[in-house]
């Protein structure tokens, strides 16, 4: 499977993991350090169109500035939200990933096996936890 893409912190255990199940699959992705190469409006939008999601199923509400900017406000618009996100990056949660089998926030990372080609065995995450590699969810 070729053409899978990443949009990964590296400072995030979740997108780690998600990163290391992807390799366990003997893939090696495109890797967009999203807040170091902020994708585009038309990204954003055609990120959240593919996972079939809102654009606000995308944000991210911990350690960002989520509250101050009010943006927990259902009457903001998809404008608003991408202006904000275009402002500060970090609001644009991880990891997103995007195969020829579909886009989605992996959140657990293990959410990422779907995409994926079917694989057997087990996985260790950073924390601990296993997971068992024949489980799609």
């Amino acid at each position: 499977m070729d053409d899978i893409i990443l949009y990964h912190n590296p400072a995030c255990g979740t997108s780690r993991n998600t990163l290391a199940l992807i390799r366990a699959a003997g893939i090696e992705p495109v890797i967009i350090e999203y807040l170091k190469t902020p994708p585009s409006r038309q990204d954003i939008r055609a990120l959240a169109l593919a996972s079939g999601q809102p654009l606000r199923a995308l944000l991210r509400e911990k350690d960002t500035p989520y509250a101050a900017l009010g943006l927990s406000d259902p009457g903001l618009t998809d404008d608003q939200l991408l202006d904000a996100i275009e402002a500060h990056p970090i609001l644009l949660n991880r990891p997103i990933v995007v195969t020829p089998n579909g886009t989605r926030l992996c959140r657990p990372s293990e959410a990422v096996l779907p995409l994926l080609p079917p694989m057997t065995g087990r996985f260790t995450k950073e924390d601990g936890e296993v997971i068992d590699l024949s489980v799609r969810t």
